[in-house]
C-alpha cells in the first residue's frame, strides 16, 4: 500500500478517482444456495486529513440505489475503521476495522442481516494502479466458517 508502515495513512490513497465496478452478490447473504446476481456501478473515492480518511459514494445505475462509505484512521490503535451507508436507510451501518498488511487489507465487525447476529469480514486484495477487489463475508458461527456474499471488481475509469 502507499502507506506509512508505521501510521497507516494513505493506505487506502489508490482508490482515489473513478472507478467503473462489476457487481456481484447473493440474493440470500446467508444462504450458499442462493442465486448470484451481477449488475454494475460507479464509484468515486476522494483523500482526506493527509490521507487519514477516505469517503468514496458508489451509484449503481440499474439499482437505482447509492451508498456511501468513510474510512478513518485511528494511529493510536494503528487501524482503520470503515463505516458504510445506503441512500435507502440513511443512517451509518457498524464499522468494520482492521489493517493492510502485504497488499490485503481486512476489516471485520458485528451485524445483523434480517435479524440475525452476523460478524462480517470486508477483504481488499489485487490492488494495482488500475483495479482492485473488494469481498463482503458474513459469519454466523463466530467466526468459523464464512460465505462470501458480495464481490466488487474495480477497474480504474480513464479520461
Amino acid at each position: 500500500m502507499n502507506g506509512s508502515a508505521a501510521t497507516g495513512t494513505g493506505d487506502f490513497d489508490f482508490f482515489v478517482g473513478t472507478w467503473d465496478v462489476a457487481n456481484r452478490r447473493r440474493t440470500d447473504f446467508l444462504d450458499a444456495s442462493s442465486e448470484w446476481e451481477e449488475f454494475p456501478g460507479v464509484t468515486h473515492g476522494s483523500r482526506h486529513f493527509d490521507g487519514s480518511a477516505h469517503f468514496d459514494e458508489i451509484d449503481f445505475p440499474t439499482k437505482g440505489s447509492t451508498g456511501l462509505t468513510l474510512r478513518l484512521y485511528d494511529p493510536g490503535l494503528a487501524r482503520w475503521s470503515l463505516y458504510w451507508a445506503s441512500k435507502r436507510t440513511g443512517t451509518l451501518f457498524p464499522p468494520v476495522t482492521g489493517a493492510f498488511r502485504d497488499g490485503r487489507g481486512e476489516f471485520h465487525g458485528d451485524d445483523t442481516y434480517e435479524g440475525t447476529p452476523v460478524l462480517v469480514r470486508f477483504v481488499w486484495s489485487g490492488i494495482t494502479g488500475d483495479a482492485a477487489r473488494w469481498e463482503q463475508a458474513f459469519s454466523v458461527d463466530g467466526g468459523t466458517s464464512w460465505l462470501t456474499n458480495w464481490v466488487m471488481e474495480f477497474e480504474r475509469r480513464r479520461g
